[in-house]
């Protein structure tokens, strides 16, 4: 498994460039964007007698409006034709939208600017499929979630910088209008000139026959993508995280300005710190993550959402207490003078702690529709998720509208926003529990243990398999489950499954339970058949041939039953052993567990070792005990 770091991937071909391409257009859409809502802010009147909080929810409503109309088409040419090529002229065509804005903006024609949100709307819907798409041609499996947490970290960057620039630059005198107009032509040439050094990417279906009609399109992309049941709620999962930020971000321009009693340089402050916050909580993912694909991570990314959204609205309550406190609401504070308000430090670590969170929250997704999607369906896949973020954003801009008519305060939306973040996270996880089996076993090897995996690489990314490894607490299937990078089966005594809470766990992790013939003999053989069904599917199956838990510590003699599936199913088999476990409170071992576990401390380190793969024709119960023990060592 590569362990380099993924600022590494910057240095070469195969990933720099689209970089760049990405982060320059990230960059210059906010360049433009946060101009024209600086402008209609704090200079409205110079060009509408709109309301401002309406065009401050409709103009980001306009520019994902394309989304909706032509994600389907943009997902069919992202698989049909090669990925650079599509890159290329998609850079050229936010020239042209560029050179329509900077004619709005000379000419002080306000629907001239919106008609190129909607442009630069249209080429981003264009540029999606290709975004997602392009990693995993490029990209080792075990470099997925470093290059998206990369990819997320620029595009946060590349949208703060633009935000910070455009905010400033708009409202330079006497040529702010004229330097915005002229930069963000600039900086998609730019971002043309490194699409140039985009490397080949094949197309995966260059025979695809185009469907033109949106709607049927559409349908089909979504019903296809239905089919991969934790894929498509990974789709709604991405889309409501947009739904989210869509809400809050929008609020941010009067938030500043009516609430924290700012000017512009404080709408600034609350754009860098959230853009702060979505690029470290990106990065960190590679890093909590292990390497490997670990959407552990998405209910802890949730739960911090929510968490801190709901508490962005209590803090922002005491602000504004503590301003009217002193007599201070008239005056209007820059940034410097709203840090040094008391509350303020409150407010600012709500904002980066749910950037932070969503970064948390939106990298393993990505990555984990990059890994269970069919390769030839993967743009079109990804297309279908930019409509459905679409649709959720629009709806954010309709909800944040409504909202405010039905006389909602700012804070008492992030509020609202927070709960539903809960209730919509509750119900998805309910109908994916995997989502909440790996968020356990990510927290029981990031807190009470501190695991280890060696070779755990070896472990295959896909295919049918067998993992055999040594019985040594209740807790080895959740340890062994945190290590790998797709989803176990596990075969468990059924007596297991009475244990409250472990039953749950299990249950829902799809164990197999099985039992001794002489027990329950209907038991036995229902679980051989499950595990030939689970083997015939292409899933990864782990046995504990000892059959029972070791009171010793050491390794009880490995029963025949492995030769019984072998039979039916000869697929590959890993000898896996744990060490360091035993002794620990869920073992089985003489005397009191509690002491057991106070005597080895908290976050015990243990170690996951995988082994080189086993033939079928070469296993017997004698070579996989051998085997296992030498990977065990004297290290109980």
């Amino acid at each position: 498994m590569s362990q380099q770091s993924q600022f590494s991937l910057l240095k070469q071909r195969r990933f720099a460039p689209f970089f760049w391409t990405q982060f320059l257009g990230a960059f210059n859409d906010n360049v433009f964007k946060t101009a024209l809502l600086t402008v209609l802010t704090y200079d409205a009147l110079q060009w509408t007698t709109l309301d401002v909080g309406l065009l401050n929810n409709l103009i980001p409503g306009l520019f994902i409006l394309p989304f909706v109309l032509f994600s389907a088409t943009s997902g069919q040419l992202a698989d049909k034709f090669e990925k650079g090529t599509v890159a290329r002229k998609v850079k050229l065509l936010e020239i042209a939208i560029m050179i329509v804005a900077a004619t709005g903006w000379m000419t002080h024609s306000l629907w001239l600017l919106i008609a190129a949100v909607a442009g630069m709307g249209i080429h981003s819907t264009l540029f999606g499929p290709v975004k997602y798409a392009y990693l995993p041609q490029h990209l080792k499996t075990d470099e997925l979630v470093g290059g998206n947490g990369v990819i997320e970290m620029g595009t946060f960057v590349g949208i703060l910088l633009g935000e910070i620039l455009g905010a400033m630059l708009v409202v330079h005198k006497p040529w702010g209008i004229e330097l915005v107009a002229g930069g963000t032509i600039v900086i998609a040439i730019i971002g043309w000139l490194t699409s140039l050094r985009i490397p080949h990417s094949p197309a995966p279906e260059p025979e695809l026959k185009i469907n033109w009609n949106p709607a049927t399109e559409t349908v089909r992309n979504i019903s296809f993508s239905k089919q991969n049941r934790p894929v498509f709620l990974s789709l709604l999962g991405n889309s409501w995280f947009w739904f989210y930020g869509a809400i809050v971000l929008a609020q941010f321009p009067l938030y500043a300005k009516n609430y924290l009693h700012g000017d512009h340089s404080v709408f600034v402050l609350l754009l860098t710190i959230f853009s702060f916050g979505i690029g470290a909580g990106s990065l960190l993912c590679e890093r909590l993550s292990g390497h490997k694909v670990e959407i552990g991570l998405v209910p802890f990314g949730a739960i911090g959402l929510s968490v801190f959204g709901f508490d962005l609205y209590l803090s922002s309550v005491a602000y504004t207490h503590a301003l009217e406190a002193v007599a201070g609401a008239a005056q209007t504070l820059d940034a410097a003078g709203f840090f040094h308000q008391t509350g303020s430090h409150r407010i600012l670590f709500d904002i980066v702690m749910i950037g932070i969170f969503g970064g948390l929250y939106i990298v393993p997704l990505f990555a984990l529709i990059q890994t269970r999607c069919d390769p030839k369906h993967l743009s079109r896949t990804i297309a279908g998720m930019n409509i459905m973020n679409a649709l959720f954003m629009v709806v954010a801009s309709l909800a944040a509208m409504l909202m405010l008519k039905q006389g909602f305060t700012i804070p008492e939306i992030f509020m609202a926003t927070a709960i539903l973040n809960a209730v919509v996270a509750i119900y998805i996880f309910s109908l994916v529990p995997e989502f909440l089996m790996r968020f356990i076993a990510w927290l029981l090897i990031h807190t009470i243990h501190r695991v280890k995996g060696v070779n755990t690489d070896r472990i295959p990314a896909e295919g049918a398999a067998i993992l055999v490894c040594n019985h040594v607490s209740y807790m080895d299937a959740i340890v062994i489950m945190g290590s790998s990078p797709r989803p176990i089966r596990f075969v468990m005594d059924h007596r297991i499954f009475k244990i409250p809470f472990l039953s749950w766990i299990f249950k829902t992790a799809k164990a197999i339970p099985i039992a001794p013939a002489k027990e329950d003999p209907w038991t036995m053989e229902k679980a051989y058949v499950d595990i030939a069904q689970a083997l015939h599917e292409g899933e990864l199956v782990c046995i504990f041939p000892e059959g029972k838990l070791t009171t010793t510590g050491d390794m009880n003699e490995f029963k025949g039953g492995i030769m019984k599936i072998l039979e039916r199913s000869p697929v590959p088999v890993f000898p896996m052993a744990l060490r360091g476990l035993w002794g620990s409170f869920l073992t089985r071992g003489k005397g009191n567990p509690f002491e057991r576990s106070f005597r080895r401390g908290p976050f015990s380190k243990l170690e996951l070792a995988v082994g080189e793969s086993l033939p079928a024709d070469q296993v017997s119960p004698i070579v996989l005990q051998e085997k296992v023990q030498v990977l065990r060592g004297d290290w109980r």
